[in-house]
């Protein structure tokens, strides 16, 4: 009865569904990710619908036509945007365009704020219909853009448990459908593929990012850290959109080997970590891998970040938490040496470790239940 019920309800939605043509823009690694799991809810509900807009290989897969490719996108700190201002200005003049041309009924854009929400209040002068998927972190700085969100933006969805009474403070309901990383562990782990990294020693995985100049400062100081670790095995997980020429070029050398779109099962084999600040963190939680977050910038834009942001950490662990959980090593505590001693609390039988992985499972009870890319095709078709 209640699968038919259920089954009623849907063939409702996909009746009265209006949504023909949607265009999403997602703008980095994390985000081609999310668009692509949503696409995939979507086409269970409704496979005619057309999927055109910004993204990478996995949006690509799930039948989007990408116009514009995430490897080409992603600049990070206020100087980095300003030297790629131009590019940064002739996209969003290009994507207008595109979306004109398209004529979506509705532009999911996800995460990526300096880019969409400029994109946001455009579209809905011009009467398109605009949601959100992944909240931009205005809980942390620049708090004013809520004001913005209000008036452009006509569905938000978000996926940190502390955001709806954020919204909620300025009388702007929002949608929270849980953390979509606990639908990928998921799917993982019930998965009948490889799951492991195969290794006769223990692991310590790399994660220093998805963008060049990232990898650039912070792999090289993790190697280091890690280089008196001589009983463990150190892998480097590789970004999709980073060559093995790159990574060969600032590895130099040195004693690690590089996976590519294996993030989780080498997370599921690993027994210490170093992950740059981002979704990896939560990542590596959720695997219940012990791990140092580390960040560091341009001196420039640190300085600016820095006397911007309201909140007492970087990591998604200690931010939903609201503690120190993980041991967070930030610009110039952010070297090899603070690396090294802080991996060393953590090693097999230490205590640290032991209240960490505790802590792990407190979190993923905080995070709610699975769904989350469902919901929001759900919330489309609606």
């Amino acid at each position: 009865m209640e699968r038919w019920h259920t089954h009623l309800i849907l063939s409702t939605f996909i009746t009265f569904n209006t949504l023909k043509k949607l265009y999403i823009i997602a703008g980095e690694t994390s985000g081609d990710l999310h668009g692509a799991n949503v696409l995939k809810e979507l086409k269970k509900l409704d496979d005619s619908i057309q999927v055109r807009g910004w993204g990478g290989d996995l949006m690509k897969a799930e039948g989007a036509i990408v116009v514009k490719h995430i490897k080409d996108l992603a600049f990070m700190g206020f100087v980095e945007v300003v030297q790629n201002l131009g590019t940064i200005l002739k996209n969003i003049k290009f994507c207008k365009k595109d979306i004109e041309e398209f004529a979506p009924d509705a532009i999911l854009l996800i995460d990526y704020p300096g880019f969409n929400l400029r994109i946001a209040k455009w579209a809905k002068s011009k009467g398109i219909k605009v949601f959100y998927y992944i909240s931009p972190t205005i809980w942390a700085w620049k708090e004013s853009r809520v004001h913005t969100i209000k008036k452009v933006v006509d569905h938000m969805f978000t996926i940190l448990p502390f955001e709806a009474a954020f919204y909620k403070k300025y009388d702007y309901e929002v949608e929270y459908v849980g953390h979509p990383l606990l639908d990928e562990v998921k799917r993982f782990s019930a998965s009948s593929e490889e799951k492991k990294i195969v290794s006769d020693k223990r692991i310590i995985a790399l994660l220093p990012g998805s963008r060049k100049q990232e990898v650039r400062v912070k792999l090289p100081l993790m190697l280091e850290a890690c280089k008196d670790f001589t009983d463990y095995q150190i892998i480097v997980g590789g970004a999709p959109n980073l060559t093995p020429e790159f990574y060969e070029e600032v590895i130099n050398g040195k004693p690690a080997h590089i996976v590519y779109g294996q993030t989780y099962a080498l997370l599921n084999s690993a027994n210490l970590a170093l992950v740059t600040s981002g979704t990896a963190t939560l990542e590596t939680a959720l695997f219940k891998v012990p791990q140092v977050v580390c960040y560091k910038a341009n001196a420039i834009s640190y300085q600016i970040i820095k006397r911007l942001i309201k909140i007492r950490f970087i990591s998604l662990v200690n931010l939903i938490l609201d503690r120190e959980v993980v041991k967070e090593l930030i610009q110039d505590e952010c070297t090899a040496e603070l690396m090294r001693e802080a991996l060393m609390k953590l090693v097999d039988g230490t205590q640290e470790r032991k209240e960490m992985i505790a802590s792990y499972d407190q979190l993923h009870e905080m995070l709610g239940g699975v769904g989350a890319s469902k919901k929001v095709a759900l919330t489309l078709l609606r």
